[in-house]
């Protein structure tokens, strides 16, 4: 924003305004100047910086409004004094009509009329006024313009009267390719977005940005209308950028321009076109709109003043402060014992005020922001870094070296790809956004995103040696399904973590040996035994379960549930094959998804430390034919509650199938360690302990020792 020192001075009481004073006092009220420039007569031009909320400091009564309360200055306002209406020159509504369409671009709407004016070169002061903020001088009406909009911060326009067509001014939205010529003599097709200013013919204005050629004041204008209106900012800003056009009418009008400054505007342009270009004007004056918004208070706790500022105001200074600034107040009745309190009542130009905080801002602004004290030293408290962070940090870790690829997709897939996610009870749920295309659908678990990044590694013709391996942590989406058809479901949408891993083998694409599938489960199980003895140390118990698919998307004769100390947290196992089919993916692949709270809630992970022991231990491997269906969480269970004495430790070794242990059977082998803590221990005194885990495992599991 540019402006003149003189001008600006003109509205200060005592005007004495000098430069550095000027440059001063604007950046300590948060109008930094960007360039000064000395100008012929003594004047100064000041390059003032406006940040995009304070529309009314784009003019110089709003910035000589802020030097005069930072000052004690006086603001002298302009007068917009108007003479009665000439006899003979009619009324306003027998001469023109609006008809406003679009209340909601157009919030309102004025017209006046002066006829029988002499449009030709401004006089000095008007020309000098122009002229000094870097303006052309085009005529005495133009100009009288483009000064009101420079001294109040309002846009207008004016017409040469006898050139529209018809009574009538009509806004509306333009037609598809409706042709304007604007004043800077280009021609535009516009669109049915763009808001115009019309009469009963064409557009004449894009609306709030720039005026149309065909009826522009020229020397042979004799009656002039006169348009002050405001626009919806967003209308303004879309146009002007359609259209490659800035103006300084669409800048102010971007950053508000209230429809109560309409008529004060309105009569102040008046007056310097009949004072400089003379005519007659016309009696009345025409709006159309809508009522402007109500006003609504804002209580100001002056001891909330105090707190935010940290520097004691008086009451009187702040209450001033606010009045300077245009703001009405009045002591508010006390409440919750709070005295001091004000009731204030933001002015129509300010419409960035709506809450306490904002007028204590003002208060600290004038007041000047250089009184609050800081601190030669800045404490700074060191908090330990979030336990959560520090989790995901080691999941990374642990997976990276297990060759995993952490993965960041999107959190939006396809209706049939979260279908077979879905668990029963649940529903998916979708955005009603044309921009998602045929992805509407959140994802309800995060393995659709895995597999569609899968099949994007396929389609590269990524090979991996052991396959590709894939994680993610992230949110996942969902809605129960109501009993009740007139009530909505409740949402659910649980942070998890997912992983997706090739089944390798030596075999065609796509074709993979039942040992290589339940080689993949076992890598699986593995990894995610690994994750939660990262994030737990060895406290947690872990098992793993046979269960029935929680959703469609699983082999249903491979999914495995996994608990920690007894607490459900997840599940693993083989992706169908419609499902892999139905992402193009041509090699089955094993995956997993745990909710990431509990697996998470595991860290830090507990550790304990032991000396070495002194002595060697004793291993025995031992084998038992049991039933198909007798897990190893059962056989682990009867080992430890057996309690064998000496006994330290067991650890799974592998499992067999096959025609030398029968149908329906399967050869179990573990590996036992014994130790005495204080001699060595002999192989004799090991015997009858695994031979006492053998009887007990005949008993209560149908175990036979396999003995070849």
């Amino acid at each position: 924003m540019k402006i003149s020192l003189a001008w600006l001075n003109s509205y200060l009481a005592p005007a004495d305004l000098t430069p550095d004073q000027a440059e001063d006092l604007l950046m300590h009220v948060g109008f930094p100047i960007e360039s000064r420039e000395t100008l012929p007569a003594g004047d100064t031009l000041l390059d003032v910086e406006v940040t995009s909320n304070r529309g009314d400091c784009l003019s110089h009564v709003g910035l000589a409004r802020e030097i005069a309360v930072k000052t004690g200055r006086s603001l002298v306002m302009p007068t917009a004094d108007l003479p009665p209406p000439a006899p003979g020159a009619g009324r306003v509504e027998d001469l023109v009509a609006i008809d406003n369409t679009c209340h909601d671009l157009c919030p309102m709407f004025t017209i006046r009329v002066i006829r029988g004016v002499k449009v030709g070169p401004s006089p000095e002061w008007l020309a000098r006024a122009i002229e000094s903020i870097g303006q052309r001088p085009i005529s005495n009406v133009v100009d009288a313009t483009n000064y009101v909009n420079f001294e109040l911060g309002n846009p207008s326009h004016v017409f040469d009267l006898s050139r529209l067509a018809g009574p009538r001014i009509i806004i509306r939205r333009a037609r598809h390719d409706e042709p304007l010529t604007t004043l800077d003599g280009k021609k535009r097709l516009l669109t049915t977005d763009d808001l115009v200013v019309a009469d009963q013919g064409t557009a004449q204005g894009l609306a709030g940005v720039i005026g149309g050629a065909d009826t522009q004041v020229t020397e042979r204008t004799t009656d002039v209308l006169i348009e002050v209106a405001t626009w919806s900012p967003s209308a303004v800003r879309s146009a002007s950028r359609r259209h490659a056009v800035r103006t300084d009418s669409s800048h102010r009008y971007e950053r508000i321009v209230d429809q109560r400054s309409l008529d004060f505007a309105s009569r102040r342009l008046a007056s310097i076109i009949l004072a400089t270009a003379g005519g007659l004007l016309c009696e009345g004056v025409l709006s159309a709109g809508s009522p402007p918004p109500s006003q609504r208070p804002i209580r100001l706790r002056t001891s909330r003043c105090t707190a935010l500022i940290g520097v004691e105001i008086p009451p009187a200074q702040v209450e001033g402060t606010l009045r300077g600034l245009g703001i009405a107040t009045e002591a508010a009745p006390s409440s919750g014992g709070e005295q001091g309190a004000l009731t204030c009542i933001p002015p129509h130009w300010r419409p960035d005020l709506t809450r306490e905080v904002d007028l204590i801002e003002e208060v600290a602004r004038v007041a000047g922001l250089d009184r609050i004290p800081v601190s030669p030293k800045v404490s700074v408290v060191v908090h330990p870094p979030n336990p959560r962070e520090l989790a995901l940090r080691e999941l990374a870790a642990i997976l990276v070296g297990m060759n995993f690829y952490e993965t960041v997709t999107f959190s939006f897939v396809r209706p049939t790809h979260a279908e077979p996610f879905l668990a029963p009870g649940l529903r998916e749920l979708r955005v009603d956004d044309e921009r998602r295309g045929a992805e509407p659908t959140l994802r309800p678990s995060i393995l659709p995103s895995l597999l569609a990044c899968r099949r994007k590694n396929q389609d590269g013709d990524v090979v991996i040696p052991g396959g590709v391996r894939l994680f993610e942590f992230g949110p996942t989406f969902s809605q129960e399904i109501p009993r009740d058809p007139a009530s909505r479901g409740e949402v659910i949408q649980p942070r998890t973590f997912a992983m997706l891993m090739d089944v390798t083998g030596s075999g065609t694409a796509g074709k993979r040996t039942s040992d290589e599938v339940q080689s993949a489960i076992r890598a699986m199980r593995g990894v995610i035994e690994s994750v939660i003895r990262a994030l737990g140390g060895t406290r947690p118990s872990i098992e793993v379960a046979p269960a029935d698919p929680p959703y469609p998307a699983w082999r249903t004769d491979a999914v495995a549930r996994i608990l920690v100390d007894g607490l459900a947290i997840g599940h693993f196992g083989v992706v169908s094959d419609q499902t892999t089919s139905a992402y193009g993916i041509e090699c089955p692949v094993v995956a997993a998804e745990v909710l990431a709270a509990p697996l998470l809630d595991l860290f830090p992970p507990r550790t304990s430390v032991r000396p070495l022991p002194e002595f060697p231990a004793v291993e025995r491997d031992l084998t038992l034919i049991v039933p198909e269906n007798v897990r190893w969480a059962a056989v682990e269970s009867l080992v430890r509650e057996a309690a064998p004495e000496r006994f330290e430790s067991l650890a799974y070794v592998g499992a067999y199938r096959g025609k030398q242990v029968g149908d329906g059977k399967k050869s179990l082998t573990m590996r036992l360690w014994f130790r005495d803590a204080h001699r060595t221990l002999r192989r004799e005194e090991v015997d009858p302990e695994i031979d006492s885990l053998v009887r007990l495992a005949g008993q209560r599991l149908g175990a036979l020792v396999r003995t070849s």
